[in-house]
């Protein structure tokens, strides 16, 4: 069996729950946009079906759906350059995803590590689809024959689901259709952290306003966090290493190393023996001047929500005319009849 030349692909996606956050911004976002006219043909969606594994208020997630597809627009995804599109509007995805549910196996399930932090003590009582989500999101993945996906750490063990689902797909039917999908992890500040607490992980959920920045903050906002952040009294050491056991610097430091796309090592050696009265309000005007317009066009694009489904629906229409090819090849190869 010759082995098939797989055209360079990227595809990855953002679940429209909560808003989104500076997380989103350099964990993702700000990588999909650098991965454009990159040498791969890229394709970015909003995986709204992910977000109804728990209950959403059917008006709100309307509005987050166009809130995360007003984020790639304003930070610089191009349509013109990348498909953008909401996975609700191509259905191949969930066709997929159900023969994929048949091939993943209930082990490999067990052994997804995200299922059990969200559903926690409570697992008897989530929906089915939180659980089955991992085999949907091989679907997203491999419905168009992805080569690459850009993911955060946290995530690496669901593309290592999707390179599981192929390959037993592939040898359980004699062919070799489906791609192993390479993850993506890559940059300082892919897991960009509370800034009232540095061992936390920022989130859209978390408690106080404070300890993230809303992709939605205006300036004053901005500026306002990151002068506020929670620090330790010791100025910027001499070297990364001192960095070890201070959570909040450290994040601080890969925020701005992410943001002004240097090495912390750079951020170090630039501000090395530098106290917090000098560093924070250097981070807060560099990331007002990153993030203030991002919010800006967001606000702008959220006031005329046709234009964002006009965006949407045209990325989905080019979307289906990778993925409805492939989705029947697959139907043919498992042997399903359609007259």
């Amino acid at each position: 069996m010759t082995e098939t030349k797989f055209t360079p692909r990227v595809f990855s996606g953002i679940k429209p729950s909560g808003g989104l956050t500076l997380g989103n911004y350099l964990g993702a976002i700000k990588r999909f946009v650098g991965m454009q006219g990159a040498g791969f043909e890229t394709i970015y969606c909003v995986v709204d079906l992910h977000a109804i594994t728990v209950w959403q208020d059917p008006a709100e997630l309307k509005t987050a759906t166009r809130e995360v597809a007003a984020g790639y627009l304003a930070s610089g995804i191009d349509p013109e350059k990348s498909i953008l599109f909401n996975q609700a509007q191509v259905h191949e995805h969930a066709e997929l995803g159900w023969i994929f549910n048949c091939v993943a196996r209930v082990g490999w399930m067990n052994r997804m590590t995200q299922f059990k932090d969200k559903a926690g003590s409570n697992a008897e009582k989530v929906s089915l689809g939180l659980y089955a989500y991992p085999s949907l999101m091989a679907a997203d993945i491999l419905l168009y024959h992805a080569t690459h996906v850009p993911v955060g750490e946290d995530q690496k063990q669901h593309v290592e689901l999707t390179r599981d689902i192929a390959a037993k797909f592939n040898h359980d039917f004699k062919v070799d259709f489906f791609p192993l999908t390479s993850p993506v992890i890559e940059g300082p500040a892919m897991r960009v952290m509370n800034l009232r607490d540095g061992t936390k992980k920022m989130s859209k959920s978390g408690e106080s306003d404070m300890e993230r920045i809303n992709m939605t903050d205006d300036a004053d906002a901005i500026a306002k966090k990151f002068k506020k952040a929670r620090t330790d009294p010791e100025p910027l050491p001499e070297t990364l290493d001192g960095l070890k056991d201070r959570p909040e610097a450290r994040n601080l430091v890969d925020i701005y190393s992410a943001l002004n796309d240097m090495t912390p090592e750079a951020v170090i050696a630039e501000y090395a023996g530098a106290g917090w009265g000098r560093f924070k309000p250097a981070l807060a005007d560099l990331a007002v001047d990153k993030l203030a317009p991002i919010s800006t066009e967001m606000e702008r694009l959220m006031n005329d929500p046709a234009e964002i489904d006009r965006v949407l629906g045209r990325g989905a229409v080019r979307a289906r005319e990778i993925a409805a090819p492939i989705l029947k090849q697959t139907y043919d190869i498992v042997g399903l009849l359609r007259s």
